[in-house]
């Protein structure tokens, strides 16, 4: 089925579900509510099915571009008349195909130097990422760690933001350094502080009463690594570009699960503070297990609107809690739960704002943080260059093994930027 088709489908999959939720009336039996409901979920479990079958030909979409761009490339440069600087321009930057050719011949030696030339040994250990950055390497024959080829890169941090909403730029605010040092984040809340009538012939007021009250927080680049992956040698070898996208799934969603928890609900001792932890209390629903419209507006509106207006405001609760979302009505009968259009590239919305769903939050249960509103845009993630890989080979012989890790951090600039909403 085409984008299009999909989209449509989708259309139809919420239209048929409100229409079952709407068949229950006060006068409905406890039995007839719960099949209706039951319907509901199904039909909506195929809604997100169908969602993901659409990203799943955005991202084929991608990789079919990709695939014909680098084969152009390579056409071009088997062309009469093609320079040898031209065959060779991909050593000194990040985005050309001889260093993620090289970087490919030597995942298939087994992450043998040996194996390669002087000029390739030379291009790989430049470690080309992005902005030129260079990354401390090791450089045996039998565990080399090399940043990644900037596809690769591309793919794995792709991955990682799909896995985790925490990890993606478009949500939270992302700091990219080239070390490991810890760095420090100025913080002020000067919402409360008040402008003064000033009436003529008069001093100003100086008795420090309006003073702006700055604060810091620290960002270090706590270490987490996907441990090893076992694939095969002829793998390695004979399938390059398919290989470029297994390895950014793979590495990218080991890695995206574990940035996303500690991004989420770390403590700040010893990993990343996370947002859950870190927000403020917004709203305490009645039940144990269940939220209401009303509820949802309170949290909505225990945020400063300042905060409210950010580009970077949205909603964010694991699936479950989006199931029970989706059968709340308004006063007026109107489901509040709005679908996007992925043609045109709308999220879907809540009271307007848009929503992240986070499997790393926890669900509807007696004292969980079950959801957050605010502006995600004052939660900053540090990353620390591009993720890096090692190879393995004797003890996996005649496979190979292949590892990633990550350096990252994460702070909640102002507490009252985000809230969350807790079960009673």
């Amino acid at each position: 089925m085409s984008l299009k088709e999909l989209t449509e489908k989708q259309n139809g999959l919420v239209a048929q579900a409100r229409e079952a939720l709407d068949e229950i009336k006060s006068n409905t039996d406890e039995a007839r509510s719960a099949e209706l409901e039951s319907r509901h979920d199904a039909i909506m479990a195929e809604f997100d099915a169908v969602g993901k079958k659409i990203e799943r030909e955005r991202k084929q979409a991608e990789i079919e571009a990709r695939a014909a761009e680098l084969e152009a490339e390579d056409r071009a440069k088997k062309r009469p008349g093609a320079s040898d600087k031209d065959e060779t321009r991909g050593a000194d930057e990040g985005d050309k195909p001889e260093y993620r050719k090289t970087f490919y011949k030597y995942l298939a030696s087994g992450a043998n130097l040996d194996e390669l030339s002087g000029e390739e040994r030379s291009v790989l250990r430049a470690g080309v990422a992005k902005d030129g950055e260079q990354r401390a390497q090791t450089t045996s024959a039998t565990a080399g760690g090399y940043t990644v080829p900037i596809e690769l890169a591309n793919q794995i941090i792709k991955s990682m933001a799909a896995w985790g909403p925490m990890y993606d730029e478009n949500i939270c605010t992302t700091i990219t350094t080239s070390s490991g040092n810890a760095i420090t984040i100025p913080t002020v809340n000067d919402v409360a502080t008040a402008v003064v009538k000033h009436t003529e012939g008069t001093a100003l007021t100086d008795d420090g009463g309006s003073d702006a009250t700055f604060g810091q927080k620290q960002l270090d680049a706590y270490v987490f690594d996907t441990e090893w992956i076992k694939f095969s040698f002829e793998l390695a070898q004979d399938s390059i570009f398919n290989m470029e996208a297994l390895l950014g799934e793979l590495l990218g969603e080991r890695l995206g699960r574990r940035a996303n928890v500690e991004l989420t609900t770390g403590d700040g001792t010893g990993d990343p503070n996370g947002i859950v932890t870190a927000s403020s209390l917004g709203k305490t629903a009645a039940a144990v297990a269940a939220i209401t419209f009303d509820e949802i507006i309170d949290l909505y509106h225990s945020v400063d609107p300042a905060y409210r207006m950010s580009p970077k405001a949205r909603f964010m609760f694991n699936d479950s809690t989006l199931a029970a979302v989706r059968k709340l009505k308004d006063g007026d009968g109107n489901y509040i739960w709005s679908m996007g259009d992925v043609r045109r590239g709308e999220e879907g919305t809540i009271l307007g704002k848009p929503y992240s769903i986070n499997q790393a939050m926890a669900s509807l249960a007696t004292g969980n943080k079950t959801m957050l509103f605010g502006d995600f845009g004052k939660y900053f993630v540090r990353k620390v260059g591009s993720p890096v890989i090692g190879v393995k080979r004797e003890s996996y012989w005649p496979d190979l093994g292949i590892a990633g890790y990550i350096r990252l951090d994460g702070e909640l600039g102002d507490t009252a930027a985000v809230k969350h909403l807790v079960q009673a």
